[in-house]
């Protein structure tokens, strides 16, 4: 593999400033400052590089729209809040090599002129954000944060990291900002977006951990030889999460245009216990669930797209024959259930009605109607709910009945071809 982000996990000291020099790193920041500001942000938008969180904006885009905005102060923020089931990439970064991602927030401070930046890690990593917070701390004693970075004059930059409560809807670019503010987490508006109104009510500029990872190898050597690492449409590496029914879990980095087959089986080793793949989950518990006829095709934002899917986060799931579509849809469902915010109707209650009706069918109580029904609250959830949770909430059930309706089926007449749910209602006896 051609590594960019994970070329140095496993060989330095996370927090030493010195071992992370010697290994190539603050070369980016160092041209940077020798560079126009605008020509910084073309060789970003060069590198084809879309935001890793999920969205996949075009960052050089996102930057140049930030860096046109005239009011202040400008404020950066990281997204490293990582509460995806099935994503767990940014800790790695976050553990192995927190420089990348110090240094890449430290170049967008330089560009847009901010002055303060906030990395929100999860709660959960509570080891993480003392390794990160010790980073921070090098990095101002050797000059590389705080005031006159490398003896530049009015180059001021600090960073601060901020714990997660465990809140999945904190993901959600808004509802980030929220919490940063001391508020409950929930989504704002839109517009006015966060890069014109964002932390304080001032222009931000937030980014994935992976996103901003990219930054300094893109500025260090070329924005073009970035982009050639991946597709026409999908510039550079991505790191890959494989978890599941799979030999071989754990993050992979990948030049984009390998496929989802050649993920699984040449890198993951195949499916465990000699079983055959029923489905993979792609993206994060809010992507789509599609089986192997779908494997080949490219890891790509654009082919992905063509197929009806979308990268997400880049957690990948596999799941094989031994489990039930209808079992796994309930979990995932429950997951919503329990981390909807409660802001707007369509999530709050479309969740809880969602996890109701599928629960019929693992019981063997559901019928035709109920069937319907379910489709149908799908739709309208992911047609009218206010933010992303909601709104990407349906797509593992719609793309599971989509791929296994008739498993869906055979529960209405009691039955469970994987032998996991056990029918105790009338369809059942």
């Amino acid at each position: 593999m051609d590594k960019v982000l994970s070329a140095r996990f496993g060989k330095i000291k996370p927090d030493s400033v010195e071992e992370y020099i010697a290994a190539g790193g603050y070369e980016g920041l160092r041209k940077t400052m020798s560079m126009e500001h605008a020509d910084a942000i073309e060789e970003i938008k060069k590198a084809n590089l879309f935001g890793r969180g999920g969205a996949a904006y075009p960052t050089g885009i996102k930057w140049e729209q930030a860096y046109a905005i005239k009011k202040g102060p400008k404020y950066m923020v990281c997204n490293g809040d990582e509460g995806e089931p099935g994503t767990f990439k940014d800790r790695h970064i976050l553990g192995e090599d927190p420089f990348e991602l110090i240094e890449g927030m430290t170049i967008g401070a330089y560009i847009m002129g901010a002055k303060e930046g906030y990395i929100y890690i999860r709660g959960e990593y509570a080891a993480i954000q003392r390794i990160v917070g010790s980073a921070i701390a090098n990095a101002e004693k050797a000059g590389y944060l705080g005031k006159n970075i490398l003896g530049r004059e009015g180059f001021d930059f600090t960073l601060k990291v901020v714990s997660g409560a465990g809140a999945y809807v904190c993901g959600e670019n808004t509802a980030l900002v929220e919490s940063i503010e001391g508020k409950t987490g929930r989504p704002r508006q839109k517009p006015p977006y966060i890069k014109n109104c964002g932390l304080y009510q001032m222009p931000t500029i937030l980014n994935n951990v992976e996103t901003y990872s990219c930054i300094p190898w893109i500025i260090k050597d070329g924005g073009e030889t970035f982009s050639k690492k991946g597709t026409e449409f999908s510039g550079g590496t991505k790191l890959m999460c494989l978890s599941g029914n799979v030999q071989n879990r754990g993050v992979y980095e990948i030049p984009f245009g390998m496929t989802l087959r050649e993920l699984i089986y040449d890198l993951g080793g195949g499916i465990t216990n000699g079983r055959k793949l029923k489905f993979v989950h792609l993206g994060g518990q809010s992507g789509s669930c599609f089986p192997e006829s779908l494997l080949d095709t490219k890891i790509c934002y654009y082919d992905l797209k063509k197929a009806g899917i979308s990268l997400g986060s880049g957690a990948v799931v596999v799941v094989d024959d031994s489990h039930c579509a209808v079992d796994y849809l309930k979990n995932s469902m429950e997951f919503f259930e329990e981390e909807s915010c409660g802001k707007c109707t369509p999530c709050r209650e479309g969740t809880y009605r969602l996890v109701q009706l599928v629960e019929k069918f693992t019981e063997g109580t559901a019928t035709m109607e109920d069937f319907n029904k379910l489709k149908s609250l799908a739709q309208t959830m992911k047609t009218s709910s206010f933010c992303g949770l909601g709104q990407s909430a349906p797509v593992p059930l719609l793309t599971l009945v989509k791929y296994f309706e008739e498993e869906f089926l055979e529960h209405i007449n009691g039955k469970c071809r994987a032998g996991v749910c056990h029918m105790t209602g009338k369809a059942g006896k």
